[in-house]
């Protein structure tokens, strides 16, 4: 199947365009990188800690910030998460701030904000919204209101913690609801007498990262992209020549750099599933680079009397369709991940969306013109006129000479 026959687009042509459109992308990149967002790392690679939290109503989220403010936990980052109709906000709170100094209190320090903010001022530990079995099993066999055995009240909690978790989706409006589903009266008042409570939210998880963490894994991050563009470099070098793997590692680069900067630019932290999703499309980016090359390759023996320009374009002409149909696929597949996913692989699918473009476009506009201006630079230097001779030199291997 192919979308174009004999096409003969000046790629090369349009190369001052290609140029001008990669520095805006890489400087706007680089702008938000050094002067306005930074590189927004998440909770693994800075340290912090992450609480997801379901309210009853929706929150505001002001208010939110204001009691994490009066609690002494600054610089919070609040944002909803979920579906539109949900009233989940995930708080994001650095190393740097208060609850962040210790991280076994974080997220207890952020529970006692929020249960302040909702007028109940009391022992967290006791509201049914977050106790745990233990507690709620305690309670009951020590005040026996059914005088009944141990096993009747560890029916009842998990009957408890059943309809919270499992009906509520973590949330207990009322006690009135726990005996609408069965609960007993006398279990209930067992638990309002110990002094028991309903909050208006539910934390539904919580992850939490140390500085020491997080500075290993930013290190292994860079290391994992450094040495998988190393190692691709020097594939190219011993399957094609060396100008083939640099061009090759400057697009993957050039790939990395924009995806970096677009997430910068809209300010999404870039979590370990990014980091995946980058390696993950410097390989599809380099394979898609080197389908491009092997044409150019199989063109040089073929096209000798042409310049290594147009056996370029043609090459690149004659992988359109076979570049148009896999990358569209692929483009297609992961824009439904970005927007059917959630917000689990948000991070990841936004990362493969730009860098399946970018990667694209890289290879047909980034390292195949690298090829012509390295052989016209070689040219300029000899005076000579730039035109290709295909020799064989090794296995498998061609080198184009000016």
């Amino acid at each position: 199947m192919e979308f174009f026959r004999d096409t003969s687009i000046d790629f090369l042509g349009k190369k001052w365009y290609f140029l001008a459109f990669s520095l805006i992308f890489s400087i706007a990149g680089l702008l938000s990188m050094f002067f306005w967002h930074g590189i927004p790392l998440g909770v693994e690679f800075r340290g912090g800690t992450l609480v997801y939290v379901r309210f009853a109503n929706t929150p505001n989220e002001d208010q939110i910030r204001s009691a994490l403010d009066k609690a002494g936990i600054h610089n919070a980052q609040i944002q909803r998460y979920g579906s539109s109709g949900s009233n989940d906000e995930l708080i994001d709170v650095p190393h740097s701030s208060k609850a962040g100094g210790d991280e076994g209190q974080a997220e207890d320090q952020i529970i006692r904000a929020l249960e302040a903010m909702s007028g109940n001022p009391q022992d967290f530990r006791k509201d049914l919204n977050y106790a745990g079995s233990d507690a709620i099993r305690a309670v009951l066999s020590g005040r026996d209101p059914l005088h009944a055995g141990q096993d009747t009240y560890d029916k009842i909690t998990r009957q408890i913690l059943d309809y919270r978790d499992n009906k509520q989706g973590g949330l207990i409006r009322s006690f009135e609801d726990l005996q609408k589903a069965g609960v007993p009266a006398a279990a209930v008042d067992a638990l309002k007498q110990d002094g028991f409570f309903i909050s208006s939210f539910h934390v539904s998880g919580s992850e939490t990262v140390g500085p020491q963490i997080g500075a290993q894994l930013r290190r292994q991050a860079l290391l994992a992209t450094l040495y998988s563009m190393a190692g691709m470099l020097i594939y190219l070098w011993f399957r094609f020549e060396m100008i083939y793997g640099v061009a090759a590692v400057v697009a993957c680069f050039h790939d990395t750099l924009i995806t970096v900067g677009a997430f910068s630019l809209t300010n999404n932290p870039i979590t370990l599933t990014v980091i995946a999703a980058i390696l993950t499309l410097v390989g599809y980016s380099m394979n898609d680079t080197i389908v491009v090359f092997d044409r150019i390759r199989e063109n040089v023996k073929l096209m000798r009397r042409e310049t290594l320009a147009e056996v370029v374009n043609r090459s690149i002409n004659q992988t359109l369709s076979r570049t148009i149909l896999t990358s569209g696929l692929t483009f297609l597949t992961v824009l439904s991940l970005y927007l059917f996913g959630g917000e689990v692989l948000h991070g990841f699918s936004l990362a493969l969306v730009i860098g399946i473009l970018i990667g694209t476009y890289s290879s047909i506009a980034v390292a195949a013109p690298m090829l012509v201006a390295y052989q016209e630079w070689r040219a300029s230097r000899s005076g000579r006129r730039p035109v290709p001779v295909a020799t064989q030199a090794g296995k498998g291997k061609v080198r184009v000479k000016a």
